[in-house]
């Protein structure tokens, strides 16, 4: 069974930073495309940054590029998203997921394979 331990949510003034942390168990991440995920309220979830398995390529949303950085630990079998000069926007539950496959960038989340329970992110003053 793929089970993920989120951390790393809280609350953070905007220009701040956050670390998020996703740890794996019952898949190696090594091995999949890996993904986080934010939602937030009365919005649909967006895809914020991925890992392909297929070709090691990383892709970011358009609105966090150049400010959120993916990466992934073998052998913590963990992968992270570091997130710096926060603004009010990027409030939102995050989840981590991954794919057997790769899933295109823009492909809808639900066909993500599976997902962390969520972490909240709230920027505010």
């Amino acid at each position: 069974q793929v089970r993920f331990v989120e951390s790393g949510g809280g609350l953070v003034q905007p220009g701040g930073s956050l670390r998020l942390s996703c740890a794996a168990s019952g898949v190696t991440l090594e091995h999949v495309t890996i993904g986080w995920f934010r939602q937030a309220p009365g919005k649909e979830r967006e895809e914020v940054s991925t890992i392909s398995n297929r070709d090691g390529k990383i892709s970011y949303a358009r609105s966090v590029e150049g400010r959120f950085t993916i990466s992934r630990d073998n052998a913590e079998n963990t992968m992270y998203l570091q997130m710096n000069s926060l603004k009010p926007e990027d409030t939102g539950v995050y989840y981590c997921a991954i794919d057997y496959d790769s899933p295109a960038w823009g492909s809808s989340w639900w066909v993500w394979d599976w997902w962390g329970q969520g972490t909240q992110v709230t920027v505010s003053s």
